[in-house]
């Protein structure tokens, strides 16, 4: 049966009206994709209207849906002035095809849907990269002729003769654009791999952010560093990495790391593109999995996350649980603690302070206090103390400049001559 969910009145035609279908055949939880699917669609920039769902064994090869209910949407739609019909799975083209025809709709799937997103949220050259090359690598296989005339290799007579398909065409030109978005992405993640091979060397700790889309990681990450991240209560908001430097209370100072948020079956074409930039999470020496906790699903979230993680191959490494938007639970009392998890309000910075300490907790370096005793042509050491570290105390002596720090191995190695004492 067809459930309304929007009542729209009759006004001046705006974003386009989406009809959608879920096919529940056990396999998931039909009804928490479905509603995620809502926000999907929202965030794409249509207004989801209604919604249908059919339990069967499996979905119908050739419409997905059973033939009374594809009749059933037909009438829905025509009554209701929908302009497109968007399937909570991934469609094969034979059903595009029929669908389209059936329904007299444009038809679109989950996986197409998200593509788009992705598309509108991408700003950096890496970010459009990646769009484009799951977009090609999906459409390929969907890449049909429409008629007779888009094909001169039909086999009868009048279609016989020298040249090739347009179809055949179009594929070729998108196998040789995916090989050239293929080597420009493996080129930028040559230097992204530089540039992590340059943070080890220095000694720099990184703390990657993850978790799923629209958890507040982004919040977070401006919170803590004033980063100006877009942070929007929308499902990709952020799609490109953002890095910045943490400075933590006791002195020691992380990369924190901004990733591309996860959905529930995120389609292996975006796994597969984003695989460099799910990589910084991988890589990482420190993980904040961050999740909803308003969300009724926040610990299935948690433990997807770090599924993940681990098919990433993210074992060993301390993964801090996130617990975010504690403000908007009533009863934060009754909220299960899920292993080490901090609470936090990244909006109001209620609860950054035991984030922070939890971060220092699990640095995978130690810090020492020292006392130093720094000759006076050593003052630009003195004020690398002072941004890099955490000066305890600065005296100008007879001798010298007395200094009390605290450091880590790397900075330790710069001023291990003038150590007095340890603390």
């Amino acid at each position: 049966m067809i459930a309304l969910i929007i009542q729209q009145d009759d006004m001046e035609r705006g974003p386009e009206r989406a009809l959608l279908v879920s096919v529940d055949t056990g396999d998931f939880d039909a009804q928490a994709s479905l509603l995620e699917l809502y926000e999907l669609t929202e965030s794409a920039g249509a207004v989801p209207v209604s919604s249908v769902t059919q339990k069967r064994e499996r979905p119908d090869g050739a419409t997905c849906v059973g033939a009374g209910r594809l009749e059933e949407i037909r009438d829905f739609c025509r009554n209701n002035d929908i302009d497109l019909l968007i399937f909570d799975c991934e469609l094969t083209p034979t059903q595009i095809r029929n669908l389209e025809i059936e329904a007299d709709l444009r038809v679109i799937d989950r996986t197409m849907l998200i593509l788009d997103i992705f598309a509108a949220r991408a700003r950096t050259a890496e970010g459009k990269l990646q769009v484009e090359l799951a977009q090609l690598k999906y459409l390929l296989p969907r890449l049909t002729g429409k008629g007779l005339a888009m094909s001169r290799l039909g086999g009868g007579i009048g279609t016989r003769g020298p040249g090739e398909s347009k179809l055949e065409t179009d594929r070729r030109h998108i196998r040789r654009r995916i090989e050239s978005l293929r080597q420009q992405l493996a080129r930028l993640e040559q230097h992204r791999e530089q540039l992590r091979r340059r943070r080890k060397k220095d000694g720099v700790i990184t703390a990657a952010i993850v978790g799923y889309t629209n958890a507040g990681k982004s919040t977070l990450m401006n919170t803590l560093t004033q980063a100006g991240v877009l942070a929007e209560d929308k499902l990709f908001a952020t799609l490109d990495p953002t890095s910045r430097a943490l400075k933590l209370p006791g002195g020691a100072t992380v990369m924190l790391i901004d990733t591309v948020g996860l959905v529930r079956r995120l389609p292996h074409h975006l796994v597969e593109a984003f695989h460099s930039t799910l990589e910084e999470a991988a890589l990482a020496d420190i993980i904040l999995n961050v999740c909803d906790a308003s969300s009724e699903e926040a610990q299935l979230h948690l433990e997807v996350t770090r599924k993940l993680l681990e098919e990433l191959g993210c074992g060993g490494r301390p993964v801090i649980p996130v617990l975010n938007k504690c403000d908007l639970v009533p009863h934060l009392n009754d909220l299960p603690m899920i292993g080490n998890a901090v609470r936090i309000c990244a909006k109001s910075g209620e609860g950054v302070d035991a984030l922070l300490a939890a971060i220092e907790e699990n640095l995978p370096v130690a810090i020492r206090t020292v006392h130093l005793l720094l000759p006076f042509d050593q003052a630009g050491l003195c004020a690398e103390l002072r941004e890099k570290s955490h000066l305890v105390s600065e005296e100008y002596t007879g001798d010298g400049i007395a200094v009390t720090a605290q450091v880590d191995p790397r900075m330790y190695a710069r001023v291990q001559a003038f150590v007095t004492e340890f603390l």
